[in-house]
């Protein structure tokens, strides 16, 4: 009597217990009959319930050994040193970096990796990743951190759009520009303007001191120097930092075939890809505590030029490739990890000339001394002194 939905192995337990006392007492041609209908039910061979049967029990015995372990103290340690050197990421991020990583590691010395070893890491699973990095990811080393609009006429004839998920082209940017205010709203403050590429997740900033015209002119003509691809789209907020006759201009001149648009307004997810790098790139590194002084802004411009190689050259970035509607359900598949320069190469939107800068400088660094000299700023930025409270 085949039935429609397999047994679980605790169930199939349960049944030939239940079995067990009617088969001891039993004719032999009845007994027959039963294991007939048992290797039915249960999808067991015949030999295989006999042995059973006359086991002194049927509860299930614990594994006497535990699995053997395939990849060895050698590649654990490479392991954890690409993990460190790529600021500890989720192995569905780091698997398909890892062995580039180390290759590229090596080259500077940081590590060895032999023949053996590279074979392992070019075989071993995300998930085994997983369990390797999980009994050290509480020891991850992180540097201690610091604690209704008025209407604009100038935003009116700006379509409301936001980039699509799905773009390809670089050149699509969401912009944003974040607060270092501390707990208090008076006087001049640090500002950071932030740039991020839909299709590649190529990421711009530089810090200001206020949000003035000027200064915004001067961080967006800061950020274009750095840009090696077109701004071709622009949707930031509904902000007057961003939507005031002088800025509207300036794009207008100065950036030739710019798309200008806007999000809706209370409408975050509009600009996700910057949001998500606000919190990663920004809140994680400077928290929320007030930076106010030029020296503290001239600080954060200099992390800011190392954190571009490391994170547009080193720090693997997902893509969502497909979205899946099931009733109410979405289902979001992901596209395999690979870092915004690489997704820039594979685009050939950058001239020969361009392209072989970027790869030179991609070859010549070191992304674990990089990590490090992060660090090293971020703590020298700690130590600069806040301004002088003023006197009433």
């Amino acid at each position: 009597m085949p039935t429609e939905d397999e047994m679980t192995v605790t169930e199939r337990r349960k049944y030939r217990k239940r079995r067990l006392p009617l088969s001891v007492k039993a004719e032999r041609s009845e007994r027959s009959r039963m294991l007939t209908e048992m290797e039915q039910v249960t999808g067991f061979h015949r030999k295989s319930l006999l042995r059973l049967l006359h086991a002194p029990t049927l509860e299930r015995k614990k594994r006497q050994r535990g699995r053997e372990h395939i990849y060895g103290l050698a590649v654990e340690q490479v392991i954890l040193v690409v993990w460190e050197s790529l600021e500890y990421i989720c192995a569905e991020r780091l698997t398909p970096a890892l062995l580039a990583t180390a290759r590229h590691l090596a080259r500077f010395g940081v590590l060895h990796v032999s023949a053996e070893v590279e074979a392992q890491l070019h075989q071993i699973s995300e998930a085994t990743l997983t369990r390797s990095l999980r009994k050290y990811r509480s020891q991850k080393h992180r540097f201690p951190q610091k604690g209704p609009e008025r209407a604009n006429q100038v935003r009116k004839p700006v379509p409301m759009k936001r980039i699509p998920w799905d773009t390809s082209e670089p050149g699509h940017f969401e912009v944003d520009l974040l607060q270092h205010r501390g707990q208090s709203s008076e006087g001049p403050y640090a500002f950071t303007l932030q740039m991020v590429d839909g299709a590649t997740g190529w990421s711009e900033r530089v810090a200001l001191l206020g949000k003035g015209q000027q200064a915004m002119e001067a961080g967006f003509r800061q950020i274009m120097k750095c840009l090696p691809f077109a701004v071709k789209e622009l949707p930031p907020d509904n902000g007057s930092e961003f939507f005031n006759t002088h800025l509207v201009r300036f794009w207008g001149e100065t950036i030739t075939g710019l798309k200008l648009s806007r999000s809706r307004p209370s409408q975050k997810n509009d600009n996700r890809f910057v949001e998500q790098k606000n919190e990663t790139l920004l809140r994680q590194y400077f928290g929320t505590i007030r930076l106010e002084t030029a020296e503290q802004v001239q600080a954060i411009n200099g992390l800011s030029e190392k954190m571009w190689l490391y994170y547009n050259f080193f720090q693997p970035v997902m893509h969502l490739q497909e979205k899946v509607y099931q009733g109410d359900k979405v289902l979001r598949h992901w596209d395999q990890a690979h870092t915004p320069f690489h997704r820039l190469v594979a685009t050939a939107t950058l001239g020969n000339e361009q392209r072989a800068g970027l790869q030179t400088l991609y070859e010549h660094t070191n992304p674990l001394a990089l990590r490090e000299e992060i660090y090293r700023l971020l703590a020298a930025l700690w130590k600069l002194p806040q301004a002088a409270p003023s006197v009433a």
